[in-house]
């Protein structure tokens, strides 16, 4: 027999066609089952939702499908997701990540080893070759440059767990009322940076962010976009500008803003070389549009700081090496191990 964990697993599906299925196969398997999963639906018009009702967990009815009629984005479509439900915790799942039978079970148990932390991410293998990382936390760096930290590293380079700067949305676990009060992912995003701009706010909230080493998802990653698409390219751009001037203490966001300009112009001059340069202008171009929308929720999140800026400081990346080399930033805090009131006995799963 297994558990229920008071946790709602969402997944935001666009055209995910057979990858939607291997990953609710996989869910299936959990070993702590969710509460409840909750699909929405994106606008696809792949047919991704044609017969996952044969699936066990679908059968089961813990899967419930919701369909806004359109693609809002996947910021719009998680914050949707998360009002709708009730659980203490939400995991948000991309449907390209499959997850291994003990994810859940290493999330949930990092909330009780580190209570009172809001942020927890999941060790990503690339689905193609399980030796090797797809990412192990994002890293945010002075610069305003992100990644995702070990990315293409070996599976044995794999820090223990510890303290990143934000989790990957692609499978990341939040409290759910720290989610809700930081305003979820910001819509105006789309897609794209999002789930590092949500872990500044956070943070900038006081929160923190923990990596669990043991919670593993097999990632193709950019599956739908691709990886170096003029969407992704052009979101990516955009977004990151936004970022760097929305959550950016200004004691910081003034002696870096030459450092951010300077970055942009080299993304730039390589996108020039790459022949990719015309999604980033465009990225460039409706970051200073849309600055003025971006100034006033500076305002917003500024006034509601509570973290120090040498504290906010000290969870970003300074180092040359680490611009470079794209290399993740793991601090190991002190843990403390709480007796779980969270789990209860669920009904015996038809997929095991």
């Amino acid at each position: 027999m297994s558990v229920v964990a008071p946790v709602s697993v969402i997944i935001v599906n666009f055209n995910g066609g057979s990858l939607l299925r291997r990953c609710l196969e996989t869910l299936g398997d959990q070993t702590v089952s969710p509460q409840e999963i909750l699909i929405v639906d994106n606008g696809s018009t792949d047919g991704s939702l044609t017969g996952i009702e044969d699936l066990p967990v679908v059968a089961f009815g813990r899967v419930r499908i919701v369909v806004p009629g359109s693609n809002l984005g996947f910021a719009a479509a998680n914050n949707l997701a998360a009002r709708e439900v009730a659980t203490h915790w939400i995991a948000t799942l991309n449907p390209d990540a499959f997850p291994e039978p003990e994810w859940l079970a290493e999330l949930m148990g990092a909330t009780r080893r580190h209570p009172g932390t809001a942020m927890f991410g999941s060790t990503q293998l690339d689905a193609a070759d399980a030796q090797r990382l797809d990412g192990a936390g994002d890293v945010y760096h002075a610069s305003g440059l992100v990644w995702r930290g070990h990315h293409g590293a070996p599976v044995d380079s794999l820090p223990p767990e510890g303290e990143v700067f934000a989790p990957c949305a692609a499978a990341a676990l939040y409290r759910r009322d720290a989610f809700l009060d930081a305003g979820g992912f910001d819509e105006s995003f789309f897609c794209y940076c999002e789930d590092v701009d949500l872990g500044f706010r956070l943070r900038l909230l006081g929160h923190n962010c923990i990596q669990v080493a043991g919670a593993r998802v097999h990632h193709v990653g950019s599956a739908i976009t691709g990886r170096r698409s003029a969407f992704a390219t052009y979101h990516s751009t955009r977004n990151r500008i936004w970022m760097f001037v929305k959550n950016m203490p200004a004691a910081l966001l003034v002696p870096l803003l030459p450092v951010h300009a300077v970055l942009n112009a080299l993304l730039l001059l390589r996108a020039l070389l790459l022949g990719e340069a015309d999604a980033m202008l465009r990225g460039l171009r409706d970051a200073l549009g849309g600055m003025g929308d971006v100034l006033a929720s500076r305002r917003i999140v500024q006034a509601r700081r509570v973290v120090s800026v040498t504290g906010l400081a000290s969870r970003m990346d300074w180092s040359i090496g680490g611009l470079l080399g794209r290399r993740s930033r793991t601090r190991l805090p002190a843990s403390t191990a709480v007796p779980s009131a969270d789990l209860q006995p669920a009904h015996p799963s038809p997929t095991r």
